[in-house]
């Protein structure tokens, strides 16, 4: 829906009177805890859960060894009181501890399983040491079981309630943060589409109140309504929101973002700024505080050193393995593609790599022998934009070779390009080389090598506009990290079993 801007500048009334209240028991219950404390509960219930189950696997697995533990043999009660009640119990005081019930962590991002490893971690520290001071007689192989079991549960548990919770917020538009802009207008509306591009993260802007440029913003259609010269905190409560978002130059002006956390304070509002430092994660940015100001640092991208080492390796040997491993597939896969059309089974086309170096990229042959000579005749069909061609029903494309697209199968020759050095498991997808020189942004993306997936491919695939293909490479580019790679890795998965966007 697309509201015309038609309001009226109101005079600011005088701010009301601010400060942290007295009494902690006075605070006003924030606003999002009506999704977050039944959300944290259920974690809570999840992890007690997960932990009972891990100590009850190691006991069943290791009853012989447990029986050392505390005289369990002479003191069943206590044993059992240790083990399924008091252990599950430090298991949520640690995790706790380690912040893992903090609504900031929760339901997007990896910090929340950080923590729970960081927790994990603790919790094995605290055992061993409790142990050592009461010189008690412990399986150790029993122990690791539960400890570890317990940690991977809960693990499994969270990831559970995440997927819940991210379907409650796309199917219902519930269990999420209703925001308020506040900026100038292209601010916000950049921070808007920024927050609505994944549904999952629960950011729902509700309205923008807008701190300069009134007469170009006026009549000018937005999706949400537009506010200007209202109370912040009175606009706020009137659309329902939680949540305040400075925008860009907002969050600068001396003094008025400290007033606005004043005002704020007891209110059970958030406060959040967007500053004008988009596309870069977290880990890049760190914030040095110097004689009360608060400098935002930003690290360089790193795309060097032992972990990219350890990329290079992990590349090569998972390469092989699987080139090895898929032999019987990729025999399968040669005899249906002969027996749908006659002529070679891979296709080998020119693409663009690392540092602009020009390869040629493995696939299996999904087209017909004479798709490059029909190509002409059907360019007024692309169904995207940029340097892309791509029609969802392409005459050129046979039935198996349809199949083979939908599932992926057709990049597992790639595997060779990434046992060569040519490519990476995780990366930007290469682009033809016969598209001209690489220009402006889109350029940045060859600082490191194409993948066989990447960013792009988990978040829509040929779906996506070229824009936002060649933002989320360039966000990969400049955010890279192993465990990044990892989590691309995990949700290659699942968007292959659903076939999102492969065609």
């Amino acid at each position: 829906m697309r509201h015309l801007n038609s309001f009226e500048i109101q005079p600011t009334p005088p701010p009301a009177p601010n400060g942290v209240p007295r009494s902690a028991w006075s605070r006003s219950r924030r606003r999002a805890s009506r999704w977050h404390r039944p959300y944290t509960v259920a974690l809570l219930l999840l992890d007690f859960a997960a932990a009972v189950l891990a100590s009850w696997i190691s006991i069943s697995l290791f009853e012989k060894a447990t029986a050392g533990f505390t005289d369990a043999d002479q003191d069943a009660t206590w044993f059992h009181t240790v083990t399924y009640l008091l252990l599950p119990l430090g298991w949520l005081i640690v995790l706790w501890g380690n912040g893992a019930y903090d609504r900031r962590y929760l339901g997007l991002g990896t910090d929340e399983f950080k923590r729970v490893i960081r927790a994990a971690v603790t919790a094995t520290a605290s055992v061993s040491f409790l142990a050592f001071a009461t010189k008690t007689d412990l399986s150790r192989l029993s122990v690791a079981t539960a400890l570890v079991g317990a940690m991977v549960l809960i693990l499994l548990a969270r990831y559970q309630a995440r997927f819940v919770l991210h379907l409650i917020r796309k199917r219902a538009g519930q269990a999420g943060h209703r925001m308020v802009l506040v900026g100038t207008l292209p601010e916000c509306l950049e921070v808007y589409t920024a927050v609505t591009r994944s549904p999952a993260a629960g950011l729902v802007p509700v309205a923008i109140h807008i701190t300069d440029g009134y007469a170009a913003a006026r009549g000018m259609q937005t999706p949400i309504p537009v506010y200007a010269g209202r109370d912040v905190l009175a606009l706020v409560r009137e659309v329902g929101g939680d949540t305040i978002a400075v925008c860009g130059s907002a969050s600068s002006e001396p003094g008025e973002l400290r007033r606005l956390a004043w005002q704020l304070e007891g209110s059970g509002i958030d406060l959040v700024v967007a500053p004008q430092l988009t596309d870069i994660a977290g880990p890049r940015v760190h914030i040095r505080p110097i004689e009360g100001l608060p400098l935002l640092h930003v690290e360089e991208p790193t795309l060097s050193g032992v972990a990219w080492l350890v990329k290079n390796l992990i590349d090569r040997v998972a390469a092989a393995v699987g080139l090895i491993a898929l032999v019987p597939v990729f025999m399968a896969i040669a005899i249906a593609i002969r027996l749908s059309d006659p002529g070679p089974v891979f296709f080998r086309q020119p693409r663009v790599g690392h540092e602009g170096r020009t390869f040629r990229v493995w696939k299996f042959r999904t087209m017909y022998v004479d798709a490059e000579d029909r190509l002409a005749s059907l360019v007024d069909q692309n169904e995207t934009d940029g340097m892309l061609f791509k029609i969802r029903k392409d005459p050129r494309v046979f039935p198996v070779g349809r199949f083979l697209r939908a599932s992926s199968l057709d990049e597992l020759p790639q595997l060779i390009n990434v046992l060569w050095g040519e490519m990476s498991l995780v990366g930007p997808r290469p682009l033809p080389a016969d598209d001209g020189d690489f220009l402006g942004d889109v350029r940045r993306r060859l600082l490191v090598r194409p993948g066989i997936t990447g960013l792009w491919q988990v978040s829509g695939r040929s779906d996506l506009s070229w824009d936002e293909a060649v933002r989320l490479d360039l966000y990969y580019v400049d955010n890279w990290s192993l465990a990044y790679d990892l989590s691309i890795l995990w949700r290659t998965i699942g968007v292959v079993v659903a076939r999102k966007g492969a065609y």
